[in-house]
């Protein structure tokens, strides 16, 4: 169940990357995945991307359902700044629902599951992997071990910037001891993918900061969490959020912008330009909490 009692949270994010080349680019074709999701606990109230030099923009929802703006520059040019501005209203999610490993066992958990039951990565043979599966095979119930992975990760593995790359695999964490959050989805959604769990990679934004009461505005980084399908005795399968990076379950702080069986999936910006030059990006993200939605951007939603 929801907890009624809590409040709603207003976020104003902008998320600014700014590429300098050093030597002029044409046909600069990019795709964005920045957008917060609007779904049954997310409510969008404003968004909007500026480009510097000046694009149309083409939006679609792709295969997991994440909206993809995109957009190509084709003529030269020797910076390109991308400005998005949202406003989003998060509510409280519900409670973890009673779990059991027979619902898992059910024809119709493997069906709802998907693509999402099966490995994207893996380190076979790994010593420290085999100790990890160990490590959360004896849990009570389903909703147990998605906690116990949550926990045990950030337990076992220091969070650490610049110890890994976007495109590191698997063994290089367990190897060197380190990563960042998405490290720490791969590995948990390995886990929980190895003992019948559907998990999947959700990429979105975190209000991160140790008071509740706090309107201070704050850079962050763009985040990942785990949203792992839950079997049911009765009714449909349900999926939870679960930060492995913070130890616990999501909360009206974690805004999504969408999900995918991987990173690759749900990169906030990915693309490719023609010419000789070295890019050489910056990229911030800012998030303030409001005191309440801004009406006219409710409208205009």
């Amino acid at each position: 169940m929801s907890d009624d009692k809590a409040p709603e949270m207003n976020f104003s994010i902008t998320y600014v990357s700014k590429y300098e080349y050093d030597a002029e680019v044409v046909d600069n074709h990019n795709a964005l995945r920045v957008k917060p999701a609007a779904n049954s606990r997310q409510r969008v109230d404003e968004f909007s991307v500026r480009l510097s030099p000046e694009a149309r923009l083409h939006r679609h929802a792709d295969y997991f359902g994440t909206e993809v703006v995109e957009f190509e520059i084709p003529r030269p040019h020797k910076t390109l700044v991308v400005d998005v501005r949202a406003r989003v209203t998060t509510q409280a999610p519900s409670s973890p629902p009673k779990s059991t490993w027979e619902a898992l066992r059910k024809p119709a958990y493997r069906e709802a599951g998907g693509e999402f039951l099966f490995q994207t990565d893996s380190a076979p043979g790994h010593p420290l992997l085999d100790e990890l599966i160990a490590a959360t095979s004896q849990t009570a119930d389903p909703v147990a071990l998605v906690i116990a992975v949550a926990e045990l990760i950030p337990d076992r593995f220091e969070y650490r910037k610049g110890a890994t790359y976007v495109d590191s695999p698997l063994s290089d964490v367990l190897d060197g001891g380190a990563g960042v959050c998405q490290d720490f989805v791969h590995l948990g959604l390995f886990l929980l993918r190895h003992h019948g769990i559907a998990a999947r990679y959700v990429s979105g934004y975190l209000y991160s900061t140790e008071s509740e009461e706090t309107h201070e505005s704050i850079e962050v980084d763009t985040h990942a969490w785990i949203e792992a399908l839950l079997p049911v005795a009765r009714g449909e399968p349900t999926w939870v959020g679960v930060d492995p990076t913070n130890q616990g379950l999501t909360a009206q702080r974690h805004v999504k912008i969408g999900h995918g069986r991987h990173y690759a999936d749900v990169p906030p910006i990915k693309g490719v330009y023609r010419g000789m030059a070295n890019a050489e990006l910056d990229a911030t993200v800012t998030m303030t909490r409001l005191d309440e939605a801004d009406p006219a951007a409710i409208a205009r939603a």
